[in-house]
Parts: structure tokens; sequence; C-alpha cells
């Protein structure tokens, strides 16, 4: 056992302050970062130059959405997909779906997944890292692209006027504290009716019960969601688009030619515990039982930037994960790597490979948006437009201005149709993913 000998003394901090006080310029860096702030005061004053917002390759899009103070940058961008289609095709630049709607069958069936993984670890003991990832987040509002996908081949689609948000859908905190409280008592329940050998009739029965709570729960928060609606809309050229009677499932499969099916999840992980040319899935991971597996083809980056400009040259937006909250500009709408230059104002060095952040927690997917534009110079990319999901008071109007270092950087996945990959990659693809823990840095 190593043991700890170096305290901080005295004569260790008049160093520091002999070192500090030797160049003046520290002084006036100090009054900048005092006043500004760091991220402020170390601000790449290139940046404005750098981002320009023009593309040479664009998909046309409407207005943003704004998920307000919710998890559900995931939801948002994968119904941005959708609506995109939908919106070209019948000319409704600013048509958008209704993400509460899917919202509530989300936290429906994700408390049903919780119950289920409850039931099946139920003999392992409580310290054990498995069950303490399940109870660590029982009912989150966050999830991936496959979550969006298996959500709407089972529930279908409606237009926003048909569920619009709520007080308790805009701001996710209440809701998630009440269910996560009522999910982990319900949770303590069945793992003891199994010890105490309760008969599988008993334990089904029981769920039912507690699934009865969680549906009435989201009732009163997100409302009630229509079997069926009355479709209305009107084109921005003046035609109707009507039918006095439709079913969300029949709204998808009448109006949308989108297949999820062809869409898979490319990843960018460069750790050495990860190969490329590898599938991967994660433990636990989901959000209904029964859906397909979140199975993602880890490439190197270069591939994803390639696979993402085809997708957008075939006027195919493109949902992608990503760590938002490294070298991101909220209010300006830029993402870049050398956006905060705080390094020169500290002297030191606080650059970590991406694989390296992932493996040490440095790293994390924290985030869903959608590409939507890129700037190609001598077929490259310089920059790329991203279509975001806070609202329209941030950015260009709710859109984001991407460099080429931030995506190498920062993304981690994107949605790319199987019609951009290559054979070897559609074979690797369908291979057999190893399965990843519940705990693993990209869950």
């Amino acid at each position: 056992m190593i043991e700890l000998t170096k305290e901080i003394n005295k004569e260790i901090l008049a160093d520091f302050n002999k070192n500090l006080n030797q160049d003046a310029t520290n002084n006036v860096l100090k009054n900048a970062v005092a006043q500004a702030g760091i991220f402020k005061a170390s601000e790449n004053p290139e940046a404005k130059t750098i981002l320009n917002p023009s593309f040479n390759v664009t998909v046309e899009t409407g207005k943003v959405a704004n998920q307000k103070h919710s998890g559900r940058c995931w939801l948002f961008a994968a119904l941005n997909n959708l609506r995109t289609e939908f919106a070209l095709k019948n000319n409704l630049k600013d048509f958008e779906l209704s993400q509460n709607y899917l919202s509530f069958y989300d936290r429906l069936e994700k408390s049903n997944l919780f119950y289920q993984n409850i039931l099946e670890t139920a003999a392992l003991p409580i310290d054990d890292r498995k069950v303490n990832a399940i109870f660590s987040n029982p009912n989150g509002d966050g999830g991936f692209w496959r979550y969006a996908a298996n959500l709407v081949e089972k529930y279908g689609v409606v237009p926003n006027y048909v569920m619009p948000e709520t007080a308790a859908s805009d701001n996710t905190t209440e809701f998630d504290a009440i269910v996560g409280k009522l999910l982990r008592k319900n949770g303590i329940e069945l793992r003891q009716m199994v010890q105490d050998k309760a008969s599988q009739v008993n334990i089904d029965h029981r769920v039912e019960e507690m699934l009865s709570e969680i549906y009435k729960l989201c009732v009163y928060s997100f409302g009630q969601p229509p079997k069926e609606f009355e479709l209305s809309l009107h084109t921005d050229n003046g035609k109707l688009i009507e039918e006095h009677s439709i079913t969300p499932k029949d709204f998808l499969k009448q109006y949308f030619t989108m297949n999820l099916e062809d869409y898979v999840i490319i990843e960018n992980s460069p750790q050495t515990s990860k190969k490329y040319h590898q599938t991967y899935t994660i433990e636990t991971s989901g959000n209904i039982v029964g859906g397909a597996i979140d199975k993602f083809l880890n490439l190197p980056i270069e591939r994803l930037k390639e696979l993402s400009i085809a997708q957008l040259k075939g006027n195919d937006t493109i949902w992608f994960g990503n760590d938002v909250l490294e070298d991101s500009d909220r209010k300006n709408g830029y993402l870049m790597s050398d956006l905060y230059q705080y390094d020169k104002i500290f002297g030191g060095d606080s650059t970590i490979e991406k694989g390296l952040r992932l493996d040490y927690k440095q790293g994390q997917v924290s985030h869903a948006m959608t590409l939507t534009g890129v700037n190609l110079v001598a077929g490259q990319p310089n920059r790329w437009k991203v279509e975001n999901s806070w609202g329209e008071s941030v950015g260009e109007k709710g859109y984001f201005i991407m460099d080429e270092n931030w995506f190498e950087d920062y993304v981690y996945e994107v949605i790319i149709n199987k019609k951009y990959l290559t054979k070897e990659e559609l074979i690797e693809y369908e291979q057999e993913p190893i399965v990843l823990p519940a705990w693993d840095s990209l869950s």
C-alpha cells in the first residue's frame, strides 16, 4: 500500500505564489478571468470568421423545435428526420410532430423494462454493479436513436397539435423525481417477491398493478394519447391535407416513406478496448421490452464524415450523438474545438485524446442533434450545419455551426442509411454484437 507523505504546506504555498508573481502578465490575466470568466476571457477571437454560416450542401429544413427543460434531445432529433421528409414532400416547411405523444409511451415502456430487469436480476446482491446500474437510472428521459425508432414503429406518430406539450413535459424534473421514487420502491418489492418465491402469476399481476399506477401518472402529466385523430394541415401553397379520422400508425404508414429499419448506428469510439469494424451493444439498454437492440458498428471518424457527406448530398438529414458540453457557445451557436483557449491563459495542457476521454469519464454522449448541411472545399468538409432543439433564441434561429475539428473530437455516432455503406460494412454490421456492461462509457 502506498503511503501518502507529501502534503501541501506553507513552504509549497510560498513557492506557488513566488512562481505566480514572477510573470507580470499573470496579474493581467487574473483580472481578465475574474471580471469576464474563464470561457469569455479565453474565447478564440477568430471563431466568428471561421464559423461562416453558409454551406454548399444543405437539406431544406424549417423552424427548430424546443425541448425546453427536458432530456429528450434524442427524440426531438429523431423526429426532426421524419418531419423533414414529410415537410419536403408536402410543402409544409415548419411542420412539427408531437414529441410529447412518444414521450408518454417512452416513460411507460421504460417502466416496464425496469420491472423486467429487476425481476431478471433479483437473485443478485444489491451491491452487484448491474443491479446498481438499473436502480441508478430507473426511468430517465434520456435516450438514443434506437429508442425513438422503437417508439415510432410501435406507436406511430401524430402532428404536434394533436398532443401538444404540457408543463410536465416541458420541464421533466418533477416527473423524474416522482416516477424514480415510485419505481425504486416497486423494484424493492419485486426483488422481495422473487426472494420469497412468489408465483409467476402473482408477480405478473403485481407488475400490471404497478404499471397501471405509472400509466395514470403519465396521463396526468403528459395528457391522454389519442387512439385516432383528425388530420387537418394547410400546406404552404394552400393545399389542405385532411383525414376525418386516422390512427397514429396509419398516419405513419400512409404519409411517411422513411423506413427506420434502413438506418443503422455508426459509432466512433477509438478506445483500445473497442475494435473498429466490430458491432457492440450495451447490456440492459433500450426502452421497450421486445424492441430492437441498440446495436452499433464502430468505425474510424473519417468514415463517419464520408458517410455523413454522402447522406446529406442525398438530401437526407442525420441524427448524431455528441458531447455538446465541450467547446460550445450556446448563445452564438458555435461548436469549435479551439473555441476556448484556456490552456494559453493558465499555461497548462488539458488535451486528452478521444479514446482516453471516454475511458476516464471526460468524454460522453451528452446530446443529440441533427446534421442538415456541410460546406465542402475540394471535396473535404470544413464546417457543418446543425439543427438543435433548444429553440430559436440561441445560435442562428436555433441552428448551430460546427467546425471540422469539433466533429472529429466530439461526434460519437451518426445514423446512416444502409445504402451508403459498403458491402463489407453491411456484413460487419450484421455480425453478432459484443455485449458491453451497463456502466460502459458509451451507455
